[in-house]
């Protein structure tokens, strides 16, 4: 009774746990992608480790218990070789012949006195040569006739879905924010929000007006580190020059404030302000960048 107890019970520990684990393979979008969830693969490996063990010991203990009951019984079990079925199948894939039986393939012909043997091709070399042919067949139909994705192709699609997903996301969260594509703002509500920004956090430097104080006279057409927004929307973003520049300030605005002050800055352009500070730099002649 107790021995059926323990079958019922191992039956059941390893039914609910393959469920489970298949359960949280499906939760994946490519669930056999051991990439995607090497955590999953590595229980299942353990798992049929631990049911290889399990039934290995179980054997093992039967196999001891039958011994000690001959024993008790006074009777000697014949000795058998345990691995005569490995050797048996040994030499069934590899057909070699014993040393004695080499006179009996061996061919009439031989080179400068060596001679050769008549051996036939390994049955695992023949079976592995059959199945390469078999695995060129399937390629050549999946790849070149029913025009499966290559690897490339695979990539290509996967970037195109990412970037689709992205911009699904973007939609739904419109508070995300892509630095690499920024574009100037010019209406008179984002002017406004940059102004209110740059007053708060940047006149100390750059005076309300733009005129410049300890930094550098924001109205000219000279430029430290480049004119055109992108230019000041990065170098506000990542600070100015290492050591003596601004700092950099996208660890205290966000992303979506700095485009606005960068706006606001360069319609500051061409105004003249109070106490204009010399020059710095060089004159910006360039495209917008």
């Amino acid at each position: 009774m107790k021995r059926i107890f323990q079958s019922i019970l191992y039956i059941v520990f390893v039914f609910v746990s393959f469920w489970a684990i298949i359960k949280a393979i499906l939760a994946y979008e490519n669930p056999f992608s051991l990439y995607e969830n090497p955590l999953v693969w590595t229980l299942i490996a353990f798992l049929g480790l631990v049911v290889l063990a399990k039934e290995y010991f179980s054997v093992t203990m039967q196999k001891i218990a039958e011994e000690l009951k001959m024993e008790k019984e006074g009777i000697v079990p014949e000795e058998v070789d345990e691995w005569a079925w490995a050797k048996k199948l040994l030499k069934r894939w590899t057909k070699s012949r014993e040393i004695g039986e080499e006179e009996e393939i061996i061919l009439d012909h031989n080179y400068d006195g060596i001679k050769e043997l008549d051996n036939v091709l390994p049955p695992w070399w023949v079976y592995l040569f059959y199945a390469t042919i078999v695995f060129g067949v399937v390629y050549l139909i999946r790849f070149h006739i029913a025009g499966g994705d290559t690897p490339e192709m695979e990539y290509e699609k996967a970037m195109a879905k990412a970037k689709y997903e992205m911009e699904q996301y973007k939609k739904k969260t419109p508070n995300t924010f892509d630095v690499e594509s920024v574009a100037l703002l010019t209406e008179s509500a984002d002017l406004q929000r940059g102004k209110a920004v740059f007053n708060l956090n940047c006149a100390s430097c750059h005076v309300r007006d733009g005129g410049g104080g300890i930094g550098p006279n924001l109205t000219d057409e000279y430029w430290i580190l480049g004119g055109g927004f992108k230019n000041v929307f990065k170098t506000i973003y990542t600070g100015g020059r290492d050591g003596k520049g601004m700092v950099a300030w996208k660890g205290v605005l966000k992303p979506q404030d700095i485009q606005k002050v960068a706006s606001y800055v360069i319609s500051l352009g061409g105004t003249t302000p109070a106490k204009p500070k010399k020059p710095q730099g060089e004159i910006w002649t360039g495209e917008e960048e």
